[in-house]
């Protein structure tokens, strides 16, 4: 009796475990960070690539990722960046309109919504056609 008693709770373990998703894979951190941008303006749309910690302008924006998480192909995709925007203003000052997590998922969730352009994450990646920042000091 005991030993069947024992036997059901093993497979009542383990038809459990079947109903546990398993651990998540490490989030991969990516040296690009993919955006797409419009200009409310011309109607124009652009998806352009910027390197972690470097700054690309799109129209009076900059945009600067700092990290850009991916994960593996076989898990369920999450893409999310850590961002900072800042406007150039009119008077030529730069103020920061944005800092935070953009999630390429839900690009509505932290997408920059500026009068006159609006940035938001496409994707993380390892590589870019556009060439790699000067790294070397003088």
């Amino acid at each position: 009796m005991k030993s069947a008693m024992l036997l059901a709770r093993a497979g009542l373990a383990a038809a459990l475990l079947a109903f546990v998703s398993p651990a998540s894979a490490e989030r991969i951190s990516n040296p690009v960070a993919e955006f797409t941008g419009i200009d409310k303006i011309t109607g124009r749309i652009i998806t352009f690539d910027v390197y972690i910690n470097e700054t690309v302008q799109f129209g009076a924006l900059q945009v600067t990722p700092r990290v850009c998480y991916s994960q593996p192909q076989e898990e369920e995709p999450k893409t999310d960046s850590f961002v900072e925007v800042d406007e150039i203003t009119l008077d030529r000052k730069i103020q920061r309109i944005f800092t935070g997590w953009m999630f390429a998922e839900s690009p509505g969730l932290n997408a920059v919504e500026h009068a006159v352009y609006d940035v938001w994450l496409k994707s993380c990646k390892q590589k870019s056609d556009v060439p790699p920042p000067d790294t070397a000091t003088n």
